[in-house]
């Protein structure tokens, strides 16, 4: 059996061997954090939004949404959910809606590129914009403007014929109906429950001489 003076020993030694410890991780942490973290990878893109073209350089992980928030300052798409679930962010590509917010800045090379401040002004408003103006298509406005751009959109995938999951004849003209209309619009949340104005504003430009998409 171990007498005191050995287990005294043996002790000792265990506290001097934390001691090295703690002090050889206190000089080696420094070093760790002095390495320089991975830069970013950049990229240059081009594009054009609402008539203008930009020539921005990115970070290759900047989403679209971003890139038209942060860099050229057009804060009417908004940033929601962030995951494409709510819409706020829809804007409009080549006259088709997407989330900006699921869509990589430097995918879109080339593209034309149509935000809610690209489709009027407060002197002259796009037909839906007066429309959703006219029917309170809005209550707290932060969704209204991708549900405007939305709604563009889909009457230009209707006069184009693009059927829905609920268009009953894939081969015949696609028609604007109510169903067609909430149907289309699902992908835009609106959380004050503006829907039945919303519809009602898109059914009136739908009916107007001049109706479809203006991107």
């Amino acid at each position: 059996m171990a007498d005191a003076g050995d287990l005294e020993l043996s002790r000792r030694g265990v506290l001097v061997a934390s001691a090295a410890s703690v002090a050889v991780s206190a000089v080696a942490a420094p070093k760790a954090q002095a390495q320089a973290p991975d830069k970013p990878s950049m990229a240059k893109v081009s594009f054009e939004v609402n008539g203008e073209p930009h020539a921005l350089e990115l970070d290759t992980r900047t989403t679209l949404l971003d890139a038209l928030r942060e860099h050229l300052h057009l804060t009417g798409s908004k940033k929601g959910c962030d995951h494409g679930q709510c819409g706020a962010c829809t804007v409009m590509v080549g006259g088709r809606r997407i989330n900006a917010c699921l869509s990589l800045a430097v995918m879109h090379e080339g593209d034309r590129i149509t935000t809610i401040e690209g489709l009027g002004s407060p002197e002259h408003l796009h037909p839906m914009q007066a429309a959703f103006v006219k029917h309170d298509g809005y209550q707290c406005g932060y969704c209204t403007p991708g549900q405007i751009c939305s709604a563009v959109a889909v009457l230009g995938e209707i006069e184009a014929g693009v059927p829905s999951y609920v268009s009953a004849d894939l081969t015949a003209p696609s028609t604007v109906t109510v169903d067609e209309l909430r149907e289309r619009m699902s992908g835009n949340i609106c959380r004050c429950g503006a829907y039945s104005n919303i519809v009602e504003a898109i059914t009136e430009v739908a009916q107007a001489p001049a109706a479809g998409a203006q991107a």
